[in-house]
């Protein structure tokens, strides 16, 4: 089982890029995701952008993991 997170494309530098979610960014690859811009979401796996998704789909994934973190506090 894949575990993804979703961020935000910050910089493109070449093939990688810097992206980040509340206030935590860390450089990604983006060789799978062809046409990535500044701004886009991403589901990021093992510092490897997988997927790109609207930012409905990003907020919604990311309070699914909130309610998680929280019922195991």
């Amino acid at each position: 089982m894949c575990l993804a997170i979703p961020l935000t494309i910050e910089k493109i530098e070449g093939n990688t890029a810097i992206a980040g979610a509340h206030g935590i960014s860390q450089t990604i690859r983006i060789d799978f995701i062809p046409n990535v811009q500044i701004g886009d979401e991403v589901m990021v796996h093992a510092g490897f952008a997988i997927e790109k998704v609207d930012s409905q789909q990003a907020q919604q994934t990311r309070d699914l993991y909130q309610e998680i973190f929280h019922a195991f506090q």
